[in-house]
């Protein structure tokens, strides 16, 4: 039997921002899922209110009684804290993104870890590694000292796409931030246009996030959660 050998697999500044990111998503998840509860309604444009016939429901009870939602009952309010918190917290991500996205150009991560190559981003390499990385799991995680083309084309659709316009749809809600840059909010639309957008973004990251766990499993959890701590990964020549 072959010796493992330790590999390099993350860099201290991934592993520091995956974690501060960690802390950071699950947080305006749980807060966000509270302010959610306060008016489960969606609507488009600059306004929004229970006389306006929403974009589309979301069939949960609300924590406010003038929210007509069809149950019985009000669930407490909690808009206090989760407010709060998921103000805090969306900063922190914000920041977080920021020094990962400095430290990532700097040091080559995005052009050396995560971009494909032209060649790989045709049809029949795209296609290929879907076949084999969706029906065979175990191949797409057999070298854990690299990332497969799908997870390399999904990490940066999360980091250029998905948490930039989350954010900034975030930002095109606070008042304080559109008194300075109006064209962050109409550029969306409005502040309605924007919270929905918000919460259909922050829905595709929550499916990235249990994609991401399921692989995971699939992969070894505790191998690769071992990785991200320490920076290493064991692999057999």
């Amino acid at each position: 039997m072959s010796t493992p050998v330790q590999l390099r697999r993350h860099p201290g500044f991934v592993r520091l921002t995956h974690w501060l990111t960690t802390i950071a998503f699950l947080a305006l998840l749980v807060s966000g899922i509270e302010v959610l509860l306060s008016h489960p309604r969606f609507y488009w444009g600059e306004t929004g209110n229970v006389e306006e016939t929403p974009l589309f429901i979301i069939p949960v009870p609300a924590s406010r009684s003038t929210v007509p939602t069809g149950y019985g009952y009000v669930l407490p309010d909690q808009n206090g804290w989760s407010r709060y918190l998921h103000f805090q917290s969306a900063w922190l991500l914000a920041f977080t993104g920021l020094a990962y996205l400095v430290a990532g150009v700097r040091s080559g991560h995005f052009r050396r870890d995560l971009l494909p190559a032209s060649a790989e981003l045709r049809w029949p390499p795209v296609r290929n590694a879907i076949v084999r990385h969706l029906r065979f799991p175990a191949a797409s995680v057999a070298d854990p000292s690299s990332y497969n083309l799908l997870q390399r084309i999904a990490y940066l659709l999360v980091i250029f796409g998905l948490v930039p316009l989350v954010i900034w749809t975030g930002l095109a809600m606070s008042p304080g931030f559109t008194a300075i840059w109006p064209s962050t909010v109409t550029l969306v639309g409005g502040k309605q246009s924007a919270r929905t957008l918000h919460f259909v973004i922050s829905v595709a990251l929550t499916v990235f996030l249990f994609v991401h766990l399921a692989m995971l499993v699939l992969a070894g959890f505790t191998a690769r959660v071992r990785a991200m701590i320490t920076g290493r990964a064991e692999v057999r020549p």
